[in-house]
């Protein structure tokens, strides 16, 4: 994905830890957010949530990634459930193309003016 992302022009940032993700998000203010729901010892559904209870990183557009289908499914049903805090947040089943993932993010960019 990075490679993919790069040779697009956008700049790129890779956290490995979930532990320390919501500060270094904070800190950074990306354009951008793609979430992998599996993290180390934090998963990527409580990121999304500590990132939506903090106003500064409340609206960076998210692109939440998953080959789980469960984990898939309750992330939807909590996505569906309240569409407008979720607002700016995609859920993305691998397997998936790079062609549907730089689209998505030419998309969610446009639409939050960033």
């Amino acid at each position: 994905m990075r490679r993919v992302l790069e040779d697009e022009q956008y700049q790129v940032s890779i956290l490995q830890e979930g532990r320390d993700a919501v500060a270094k998000v904070r800190n950074l203010l990306p354009d951008l957010l793609i979430l992998d729901l599996k993290l180390g010892h934090m998963s990527g559904q409580d990121i999304l949530e500590e990132i939506k209870n903090d106003r500064v990183t409340a609206d960076i557009p998210v692109i939440l990634y998953t080959a789980a289908v469960l984990e898939a499914d309750e992330v939807g049903k909590l996505l569906e459930s309240n569409p407008q805090r979720y607002n700016g947040v995609y859920l993305l089943k691998k397997p998936f193309e790079l062609i549907d993932l730089l689209e998505k993010v030419e998309e969610m960019l446009e639409l939050s003016g960033r």
